[in-house]
């Protein structure tokens, strides 16, 4: 069984028992209030749907989610909040992987660290840049970064507001973070095969 939702710059299809979730929001697919309610909706989609086994959310273009939209700067909040998608993502009954490419960014970075499993690119671009605006991660990237990269390197992301490639990846980091090593965005996988790359992991 396979279906496909389009309607968005957040679209769904259900590859075998995977739903595959696709973020489709030029240039960099910044995190827009539709992109956090389309999050937001896949998530509810999959736990809806007994077929589904697990989500992997992937970015199209250039680029995973490169952070914020600033076309929202200034503007009243619109629901839902980014803390409330990635606590969604996290408390999913699904197992959700994140395949990271090109920026992976404050937001982005955060709603990666939310999945239960990270495979990357190694040259994928991670960063917590808040601190450049004077802030800090406000959608649990202080909690989540050090589980998931340790303290130390979680600490020096935060603080210093570089970005950090992501492979391979350090010895503090958690078994959740995966490399891809044997393909490219030139040769990006099947979501089968994204999923079979992820599947060595021990369940959450």
């Amino acid at each position: 069984m396979s279906f496909e939702n389009t309607a968005s710059v957040v679209q769904t299809r259900l590859d075998g028992e995977v739903l595959v979730v696709s973020i489709n929001n030029p240039p960099v697919n910044a995190l827009g209030q539709a992109v956090r309610a389309g999050l937001l909706a896949a998530v509810e989609q999959a736990a809806a749907n007994a077929a589904v086994q697990a989500v992997l959310i992937v970015g199209e273009g250039k680029a995973f989610i490169a952070g914020a939209d600033i076309r929202e700067f200034g503007k009243p909040a619109m629901p839902p909040s980014l803390p409330e998608v990635c606590n969604a993502i996290e408390a999913s009954n699904k197992l959700v992987v994140a395949a990271l490419h090109g920026a992976a960014l404050g937001g982005g970075l955060e709603i990666a660290l939310s999945a239960h499993y990270r495979l990357a690119l190694p040259k994928a671009l991670l960063g917590l840049p808040e601190v450049n605006l004077g802030l800090l991660p406000r959608a649990g990237g202080t909690q989540r970064a050090p589980r998931v990269m340790g303290v130390k390197a979680a600490t020096e992301l935060m603080l210093s507001g570089k970005h950090l490639n992501a492979g391979p990846p350090q010895r503090q980091w958690s078994t959740s973070w995966w490399m891809a090593t044997t393909w490219s965005l030139q040769v990006w996988p099947t979501p089968a095969n994204c999923w079979r790359l992820a599947l060595p992991c021990a369940a959450p």
